[in-house]
């Protein structure tokens, strides 16, 4: 016989009768079971004790076995749990899949069966457990491995999320020029911006979070301040109406707000691309090119947002006062923005020789940890 400390299973089934069996075929075998007949108080339950197992029924009024399955791993990204039904179908199926289920299991299920795989979901149980103190210790998040996961941790970004500034400063003068909102989240599996927006982009959330971002963002332009504020835009956001409603929220303020599109993404794919930037512009707001020298190629983004600012990447700026092939780049760049007409800025700059080197080469404003750090308060730059 298995010890008693073989495991805390919770039995969720409307047919009392299936539960109580179930329940006394556990406790011979030395497992702890809970039993309830409808999904709620299973729910509830589950909330207040961590079980090794979750097994439950399909089909039961109000919350059915896959809604339970979804409101558990908003909390518990872990617990295995096993589905049974006696009428499967393909799209129940499917959506457990999705969802993370372990097994799924047709009725009535034999006894070996169905005592091997509470065993091994048990043994399942512990070594995630195991992995994730793991990576803890090592302060690596655990990842967000299915879909219900993946939505339940981006809705926690989403509440979580908090905008940081960082530092632009006029080359000239070594004064203020305004500050980059940079999107930033509490939610330790979704800390990274990248995480972030993949995580958006897999389910259908960009719209989301661009407009949770922009409202926070917007929301630090006061009306006695005399800086920019450079907000960043995904290509996706070209394409949805919210993007200019949120805008015309503060109209007074869009002279001071430069809005920056990446050349990492193709605007190809936007439809009337040219149209829209016009639009927005037309709000007093102006136009950036960011990570030039990282995305593209072609001339097709100058062509389509004929920007009033120029960004160059970091990735060009790291080392360049080291490397003769950057430095002339870099320089050749900036003369030819400059005699189109656009503003020239350099971001990434890190150290004192980086930034000289930029002073030399005629940029017009510098962003970098050089000057100041991303932070939730509008830090005073140093030079």
């Amino acid at each position: 016989m298995i010890p008693p400390s073989s495991g805390r299973i919770l039995l969720v089934d409307d047919e009392i009768a299936i539960t109580t069996a179930l329940q006394k075929l556990l406790a011979t075998h030395g497992f702890v079971a809970e039993a309830f007949s409808n999904a709620k108080d299973a729910l509830r339950r589950a909330s207040e004790v961590d079980f090794d197992v979750i097994v439950t029924d399909i089909s039961m009024p109000d919350m059915d076995g896959v809604q339970l399955l979804r409101r558990i791993r908003e909390h518990d990204l872990d617990v295995p749990v096993i589905l049974f039904t006696g009428a499967p179908t393909l799209e129940s199926a499917t959506e457990a899949v999705n969802y993370g289920a372990l097994q799924y299991l047709l009725k009535p299920v034999p006894t070996k069966e169905f005592l091997d795989v509470i065993r091994r979901a048990v043994q399942l149980r512990r070594l995630a457990a195991t992995k994730r103190a793991a990576l803890n210790e090592l302060g690596t998040n655990a990842g967000e491995g299915t879909r219900a996961a993946l939505e339940a941790a981006f809705e926690r970004a989403l509440e979580k999320l908090w905008i940081a500034f960082q530092p632009i400063i006029s080359a000239g003068s070594g004064r203020l020029f305004g500050y980059e909102a940079l999107m930033r989240s509490g939610e330790p599996s979704l800390r990274q911006p990248e995480a972030l927006l993949d995580a958006a982009e897999r389910l259908g959330r960009l719209g989301d979070l661009s407009h949770r971002a922009r409202r926070l963002a917007l929301a630090a332009l006061a009306e006695d301040q005399d800086w920019t504020l450079f907000l960043n835009l995904h290509p996706h956001d070209l394409s949805d109406d919210a993007l200019l409603d949120d805008l015309l929220e503060c109209p007074d303020r869009l002279g001071r707000l430069v809005l920056e599109v990446t050349e990492r993404a193709s605007l190809d794919s936007v439809p009337a691309a040219r149209t829209k930037i016009a639009s927005l512009r037309e709000t007093g707001c102006r136009i950036a090119i960011d990570d030039l020298g990282a995305g593209y190629a072609g001339l097709s983004s100058f062509i389509q947002l004929e920007p009033d600012v120029v960004k160059i990447d970091m990735s060009l700026v790291h080392d360049a006062d080291k490397s003769g092939v950057k430095r002339r780049l870099i320089r050749s760049l900036t003369e030819v923005c400059q005699d189109l007409g656009y503003c020239v800025l350099a971001e990434g700059v890190e150290t004192t020789q980086e930034r000289d080197l930029l002073l030399d080469v005629g940029c017009d404003l510098l962003q970098g940890y050089r000057f100041g750090r991303p932070d939730r308060r509008f830090v005073a730059p140093s030079w």
